[in-house]
């Protein structure tokens, strides 16, 4: 599959602050997770794919063209930053018609595409009021659609979920996997959020202080483990004993029963264990790796992260 998207031994340096050095990864169509701490060369990325910081080594490369040498390659992506940016006194459907006629859409077609960009994430009915007005939520909404109302072959959203309560950043990452899947826009999510990446993303690529740390599909690095789940829905302490009496050893995680480091043969002795207690089997499972469990040595080696996620340091801008 060609490459959208190419790094070619791309550097920027703020005197002595890498805060990209030299890194080579390729962006594919699809939804690609670019992970790592806040500081670990993510934005400034996103800022060189752009064109709106140049360089101090090396090529970013969309659809086989050098950004910095040709800056209309920006009609073909579109970008949500991740700090608040938008105007207050004027309505939505006023500024996604003005980022679509900036990115070359006539008046009118500008027009009609910002009412049904605003419509596809939710805004639909409070596309007139003045921004000012909006919930953080809502303006998370109105960036993600100026990314999106010049149709974009990739978009590049910078902490998409930044400030949203749970139910908001739930919302917001289905919108990404709808634009992803549905409309045919390729994403490149950019976030310290591993479960953000975990949940939505096909690929990840993992920045740690401005360098490739692993690479790969989400899927690779969310592997099976040797560790078994099971649930049922009735008997599980009669289970329990059971298994103890087979010798395994189980310990009870909320509604599971956790087996270690387990052998292929502890299937069939589970299997019978169910049958003699008598209990009602609702699943059995091979656990699986999450990315929370793979990084989070790498990407926040000094910090205790909050809530499964890794801790947040300054990124230069």
């Amino acid at each position: 599959m060609p490459a959208l998207l190419e790094a070619q031994s791309l550097a920027k340096h703020y005197g002595g602050v890498h805060a990209l050095d030299g890194v080579d990864f390729t962006i594919e169509p699809g939804i690609t997770g670019l992970l790592g701490a806040n500081g670990a060369g993510k934005s400034t990325a996103l800022k060189l794919f752009l064109g709106l910081i140049d360089p101090t080594e090396g090529r970013a490369i969309f659809e086989g063209v050098d950004v910095a040498s040709s800056p209309r390659v920006r009609q073909r992506l579109g970008y949500m930053p991740e700090h608040d940016c938008l105007p207050g006194n004027v309505d939505a459907v006023e500024f996604l018609s003005y980022m679509a006629q900036l990115s070359g859409l006539p008046r009118h077609d500008a027009r009609v595409r910002a009412a049904d960009t605003l419509r596809h994430v939710g805004l639909e009915e409070e596309r007139y009021r003045t921004l000012g007005t909006y919930s953080t939520g809502m303006k998370q909404r109105v960036k993600l659609a100026q990314a999106l109302v010049h149709d974009p072959a990739l978009a590049l959203l910078d902490e998409p979920t930044a400030g949203l309560d749970p139910m908001g950043r739930q919302q917001m990452l289905e919108l990404i996997e709808h634009i992803g899947r549905e409309f045919g826009i390729s994403v490149v999510l950019s976030s310290h959020l591993m479960g953000d990446v975990e949940r939505t993303c096909d690929r990840v690529i993992v920045l740690e202080a401005g360098r490739v740390s692993r690479e790969g599909s989400v899927a690779g690095f969310t592997t099976e483990t040797t560790t078994l789940a099971i649930q049922v829905s009735e008997g599980a302490d009669a289970l329990t004993e059971e298994l103890r009496r087979r010798g395994l050893d189980p310990r009870p995680d909320g509604p599971s029963l956790i087996l270690e480091s387990v052998e292929e043969d502890a299937y069939d002795i589970v299997r019978d264990a169910v049958v003699a207690s008598g209990a009602l089997l609702y699943s059995m499972a091979p656990r699986q790796h999450s990315l929370t469990e793979l990084f989070r040595d790498d990407l926040a080696p000094n910090a205790a992260p909050a809530a499964g996620e890794p801790a947040a340091t300054e990124e230069p801008s």
